[in-house]
Formats: C-alpha cells, sequence, structure tokens
C-alpha cells in the first residue's frame, strides 16, 4: 500500500454563500463574545445545541436563531460536514470529512484556523457552563449539553 501525501487545506471563495446552520468561535474574545450571545439567546427562549472544550464553541441551531458574535464564523452544512458559508474548502469536503471524521456518530466542523470533530448535541447548552465560557478567563471542561 502506498501512503497519499497529505494535503494542505486551501480555501475557495463561495458565492452564492451557503445557509447557516451553526456558528463557531475559537480565542478568548471571540470564544467570551460567543458564549455570552449564545446565553442570550436561550433566555429569550430561542432552541439551540452546542459543543464546546477550553478553546471552541460550536452552536448549532435554524439559521434565524443563531446568536450573533464579534469573531465568530457561521458554518452551513456541505458533504455532512459544517463548512464556513462563504469558503469552500480545497480538497473537497467529503474527503476530509471521510479522512477526519469516518465514525458515523461523529460530525467534523472545518474553519481556517481549525478542524473540529464533535459529537451532535442534542440537549440545549448548560448555562452555567456558557457563563464560564462567557467569563474572560473562563473554560468549561466537558461538553455543554
Amino acid at each position: 500500500m502506498t501512503a497519499v501525501p497529505p494535503q494542505p487545506l486551501r480555501w475557495e471563495r463561495r458565492e452564492p454563500p451557503l445557509p447557516a446552520a451553526a456558528v463557531a468561535a475559537t480565542g478568548a474574545a471571540a470564544l467570551a463574545a460567543l458564549a455570552a450571545a449564545t446565553r442570550a439567546r436561550l433566555a429569550d427562549g430561542i432552541s439551540l445545541r452546542a459543543a464546546a472544550d477550553a478553546a471552541t464553541l460550536l452552536v448549532l441551531g435554524e439559521p434565524e436563531d443563531l446568536p450573533w458574535a464579534d469573531g465568530a464564523r457561521y458554518l452551513a452544512w456541505e458533504a455532512g460536514a459544517l463548512v464556513p458559508t462563504t469558503a469552500r474548502p480545497h480538497p473537497a469536503t467529503t474527503l476530509w470529512r471521510d479522512a477526519l471524521a469516518p465514525d458515523p456518530t461523529t460530525r467534523l466542523a472545518l474553519l481556517p484556523d481549525a478542524a473540529l470533530v464533535f459529537t451532535p448535541p442534542t440537549a440545549a447548552p448548560d448555562r452555567a457552563a456558557l457563563a464560564r465560557l462567557a467569563a474572560p478567563t473562563g473554560t468549561a471542561p466537558g461538553g455543554l449539553g
């Protein structure tokens, strides 16, 4: 068997954008802003799901229900993975999904600065965990839902 050398992930502009299905934040400031915005949307009775670790927050929901936060990126479903709404990964999304998240119980989110493999959340996010993420030095080990 011959190993295929890994391909670098490149991005091409996508027009028109895909409809948003999720929003993700990496980095302390964007993560805190998205956690706070998600808490506010939940307080308004909006139904959202989320997955997180200490460095990333991923919020899923209907396009009109997703929170807005400075520095966060909106993602859309393409070939069973989440990708930026305005960018197309190259090589193709299916190749990245098959390589990084072949287990049918997991999903993949490709970001310009990260590839996230996660278990699809089924419950509403824990508001206390979101509050910890919204704090300037907050972390939320484990999941949110």
